[in-house]
């Protein structure tokens, strides 16, 4: 039987190579994709969450993988109907959310790695959303760098695109490159599942259910038919020309101030040089010179345009009859806009995009910020931040914290402040954060102070701290705990991140319980649970017979239920710092049901 490894880099050679893919369904055999699966998804958050069952990978056994590979190849496997719930938007309306069972979830997981391996190496450059090792900031970036000279921007949103995506025309699009029906009809199985809404059965006509695992991708395989169109019909019909023609005027003042200065004129010099950065080097209404640039994140597009508004105007309406008769999907006529790039602020990505015009920066006779794009924080943004740790205009402390210890809360709150600033490192005004660092850290200051009834000043004194950047030191906030065995303590740190723009950001977290609380990027650890899955022993009682995944939500609520007499389980998941633990069913029984009564003898 062949690894994981081995099936995926099989796939993605087909798939560099445009080949079709046939007996696919097969590969949903190998025990070894679901390992990988199970690896992937066991840590996240929705993975406790229980769908319209009971199950949750809490009880996951190598058994039920058995089970379910046996239903596969027997053509026996159904999907369950999702359990609608609704989520708050921040337009204040509600999103539908499907929760699928835990088997589901690992199914669809196998899936998606099988159909991801194929497609992936197939997907549009252009195209940032839903894939690996590209994300918000990559889109960013390729905005911010390629982009120079656009005068418009059309903000493209397609409307309820998850809800509305045609079952059959996606099966269609699968079918083109994937010649297998048994994996057509799996597919069109989830997709037709339905949902439970009030524990009513409710059929789903279209869309793919979100918070499914296989959704992201298969609105990525759906929209790729969009990114082709726009890419090899759309980007070429509306691009010509190498460069601008000269702008004649500027040729002729640029030739009176060298006559000027060769004379020694020296004032009307002055007065043609100022005339002269007034003028641009190129002509911008060349009708010779068009450029279109596109893209995508998940159902949010983007395009920038350097022509007049009609030809905008037109490519919009291109796009939407596209979406519309060939995808089935419509254009969001509130979200979709056109946008003067040079006095208007197109939004993507919570992040206004922009094209710059500052006639005054002259970086080595040049006026360089012309024409280049400039990334901004939205006030909107920061006033919204802000909000959430204040109250009657003022930061407050948060009562909800005051159970936690000192490193708990100054944790959160780093966390939360590093993922605002790192998300907007990219923003040439990543410095109006400075507003939101001010009311966070008095936020955190007056929750610490409030839990030891003390004073912010004297909090403030106790943990402040100072930490070494690149840009040098600069002031934090830290808490720290003790460990024993002569190891690091563990470092809780709030601030100490430049507020200055990093052209090639790429967002960070620290690593629970790194050493120093240094910031490294987060590495997935669960090969560690597939192994001793695998050893077949209970970490309990030390038992070979099978072995079930012992899991809970958070680590930290269960220490919490168990603070005065902890059982020996408790203890072994405490010392490991670990939320899963291996063992026997006995053992598991004993866990959620308590240990078995002793009979009663009668005298």
């Amino acid at each position: 039987m062949q690894s994981a490894e081995t099936v995926l880099d099989v796939l993605r050679e087909r798939g560099r190579r445009g080949l079709p893919l046939d007996e696919l369904y097969r590969q949903l055999f190998n025990p070894q994709l679901y390992l990988m699966a199970y690896g992937r998804i066991y840590s996240n958050q929705g993975a406790m969450t229980p769908g319209p069952d009971d199950e949750t990978a809490d009880g996951m056994t190598l058994a039920k993988i058995g089970r379910i590979i046996d239903a596969l190849r027997h053509e026996r496997y159904r999907f369950k109907p999702v359990r609608r719930v609704y989520v708050p938007k921040k337009s204040g309306k509600l999103r539908p959310l499907g929760v699928p069972s835990w088997s589901d979830k690992l199914v669809g997981e196998v899936v998606r790695l099988l159909l991801e391996a194929y497609y992936e190496p197939q997907f549009s450059d252009r195209s940032h959303g839903f894939r690996p090792g590209r994300g918000c900031h990559t889109a960013l970036r390729e905005v911010a760098v390629a982009w120079t000279g656009t005068t418009w921007f059309i903000e493209g949103d397609i409307s309820q695109c998850f809800d509305k995506l045609d079952h059959k025309v996606m099966l269609g699009v699968l079918g083109e490159k994937v010649h297998d029906n048994r994996m057509l009809r799996l597919i069109a199985n989830m997709l037709r599942a339905g949902y439970l809404e009030d524990w009513t059965w409710k059929p789903t006509l279209s869309g793919s259910p979100q918070g499914g695992v296989l959704s992201p991708l298969l609105s990525n395989i759906y929209l790729h038919k969009l990114d082709e169109f726009v890419d090899t019909v759309i980007v070429p019909g509306y691009t010509r020309g190498k460069l601008r023609a000269h702008n004649p005027e500027y040729s002729r003042v640029k030739a009176a101030l060298a006559r000027a200065r060769g004379r020694g004129d020296r004032a009307a010099a002055k007065k043609l040089l100022k005339r002269l950065r007034r003028l641009p080097t190129h002509d911008p209404k060349d009708p010779g010179y068009r450029r279109l640039h596109y893209v995508r994140y998940a159902d949010d597009t983007l395009l920038g345009f350097a022509g007049p508004k009609a030809e905008a105007e037109e490519i919009k309406r291109r796009l939407a009859q596209f979406l519309r008769d060939e995808l089935k999907l419509e254009l969001s006529e509130e979200k979709t806009l056109i946008t003067h790039a040079r006095s208007q602020r197109a939004k993507f990505l919570g992040y206004e995009v922009t094209t710059q015009h500052a006639k005054a920066r002259i970086v080595k006779g040049r006026r360089t910020a012309n024409g280049t794009i400039g990334l901004h924080v939205p006030r909107a943004v920061v006033k919204a931040k802000c909000a959430r740790y204040m109250e009657r205009g003022k930061p407050a402390r948060r009562p909800e914290l005051n159970n936690f210890d000192d490193y708990t809360i100054v944790a959160s709150y780093g966390a939360e402040y590093r993922g605002y600033v790192q998300y907007y490192l990219l923003a040439g005004d990543v410095s109006r954060l400075r507003r939101l660092h001010w009311v966070m850290l008095t936020s955190m200051l007056k929750t610490l102070a409030g839990k030891h009834n003390s004073s912010v000043s004297k909090m403030a004194r106790k943990y402040m701290a100072t930490v070494e950047t690149p840009y040098g030191p600069r002031r934090c906030f830290q808490a720290s705990i003790e460990r024993k065995g002569g190891r690091k303590p563990l470092v809780a740190r709030f601030g100490g991140i430049p507020l200055r723009r990093q052209k090639s950001a790429v967002p960070q977290d620290s690593v629970p319980g790194a050493a120093g609380g240094e910031l490294v990027p987060h590495a997935v650890r669960y090969k560690e649970l597939v192994r001793r899955l695998l050893a077949g022993r209970c970490e309990v009682c030390g038992g070979t017979e099978e072995v079930q995944v012992h899991q809970v939500r958070k680590l930290v609520d269960l220490l919490r239920k168990y603070q005065q007499a902890r059982p020996e389980w408790v203890r072994i998941m405490a010392r490991r710092r670990r939320k899963t633990l291996l063992v026997c069913g006995a053992c598991h029984a004993n866990i959620h049901h308590g240990p078995p009564a002793l009979p009663t003898i009668r005298e």
